[in-house]
């Protein structure tokens, strides 16, 4: 298994003392994604020979916070030279001659692109059942789906191949496989990670244009910080101190408890246990309703509805929480070629309203599968949404268990 699934800050110490190497480390993760890809088909392209080469010219005391750090893109995000497909056939062949503004920035901090993730078919699914070069397995049961469209990334983070990937979520696609595969999935209000240079086939309409995010998806919280302390654009909405560093503020969060999702009976008995949880940290909590309901995709008012958003839903909470999932994670059978086989119930409003978002571990369902918390913001609330992901995830410890490799 690559490194023990150390975490960045772990690996970053441990090549910055000389301990190991960049090239080292880049090559467990290689090795790794080489072995288990076999059985998950998580990656649609492993590049050892370039990951190899990044991690050659990485120094010792190379200051950035990813130097060495080996991570994976979705296919649906260009990196020069290496094939981006979208998970279709369509552009199987398709070699981007430049990067992603994210993939600029990744490699300017010294991260070490390893290889792209496996997706639904321009990235237009929620269970990675119709990607044109397979399904994903998920880690912790083949037989079941590793949610979508960013399956292939959760899947790759959750079995120990790297340490974060950088995904797309227009109606959930990053946080839902990460609730399926036990890992950490976040997103951005809207427009906080630029995201120039993602395969247009995934927008399909303007509809898809509004929706989407740039995510992130790795084990833990400070993880997700570190890579979107590199990410995230500057501006003036956004404290200086950097989301990191942010993590370890005393402020007390009003919580808004959401009673109006929709969820099956092994799902709700996850959220009331994690909700326990959550009032043991001290935060002041009330139940509220989330607008869940589909607002009707209407790109011109969409504007206008992310301004009215923050005076119905945070007049007096400043998160919402909420399930991830409505249901236990779908057999891969039972799904077949249905695209929305998981259903987006409970996150699409996020995105509709350009809200930041996080799903995190929060327990397993009776066949042992994991379940996912998701925590919702205010537009440019990440601080307070990380905040909370960071202590809950610190006093369940759900994100210390990994499926067997």
């Amino acid at each position: 298994m690559f490194e023990d699934r150390k975490n960045i800050s772990e690996l970053r110490n441990s090549i910055s003392s000389g301990a190991t190497t960049a090239r080292a480390v880049v090559e467990s993760s290689v090795n790794a994604a080489e072995k288990l890809n076999e059985k998950l088909n998580a990656f649609l392209q492993i590049d050892r020979a370039g990951a190899v080469k990044r991690a050659e010219a990485i120094k010792t005391d190379s200051a950035s916070p990813l130097a060495g750090i080996p991570i994976a893109i979705k296919d649906n995000i260009c990196v020069q030279g290496m094939q981006t497909s979208c998970g279709s056939r369509i552009l199987g062949d398709y070699h981007p001659p430049y990067n992603a503004t994210v993939i600029e920035r990744l490699l300017g901090a010294g991260a070490v692109v390893i290889g792209k993730t496996n997706c639904d078919e321009f990235a237009m699914g929620s269970s990675n059942e119709n990607s044109a070069f397979g399904a994903v397995k998920n880690p912790w049961d083949t037989s079941r789906v590793p949610g979508g469209s960013s399956g292939g990334s959760a899947a790759a983070v959750a079995s120990g191949m790297c340490c974060a990937t950088v995904d797309t979520d227009a109606v959930g696609s990053c946080r839902l496989p990460a609730s399926c595969c036990g890992v950490v999935g976040f997103k951005g209000t809207y427009g906080l990670i630029n995201s120039a240079g993602i395969l247009e086939g995934e927008r399909a309409d303007e509809a898809i244009l509004w929706l989407s995010h740039l995510g992130i998806t790795t084990r833990r919280v400070e993880d997700t910080t570190i890579v979107l302390d590199v990410l995230a654009e500057e501006n003036e909405r956004r404290e200086a101190v950097g989301f990191r560093a942010a993590l370890d503020n005393t402020r007390k969060l009003r919580i808004g408890v959401v009673d109006n999702f929709k969820a099956d009976k092994e799902v709700a008995g996850a959220f009331e246990r994690a909700v326990a949880t959550l009032h043991e940290l001290g935060h002041p909590m009330r139940n509220t309703a989330a607008p869940l309901d589909n607002p009707g995709f209407n790109t011109r008012s969409i504007e206008a509805d992310r301004k009215v958003v923050v005076e119905r839903s945070f007049a007096n909470n400043d998160l919402l929480v909420l399930p991830t999932t409505t249901a236990t994670t779908p057999d891969a059978n039972d799904a077949g070629a249905n695209p929305l086989a998981l259903s987006p119930h409970n996150t699409l409003f996020a995105n509709y309203y350009g809200l930041p978002a996080i799903s995190v571990p929060c327990g397993f369902d009776t066949k042992g599968l994991p379940l996912g918390l998701q925590i919702v913001g205010k537009p440019w609330g990440e601080d307070d949404v990380l905040h909370l992901a960071y202590q809950y995830q610190n006093a369940a410890s759900w994100s210390t268990k990994h499926p067997a490799s």
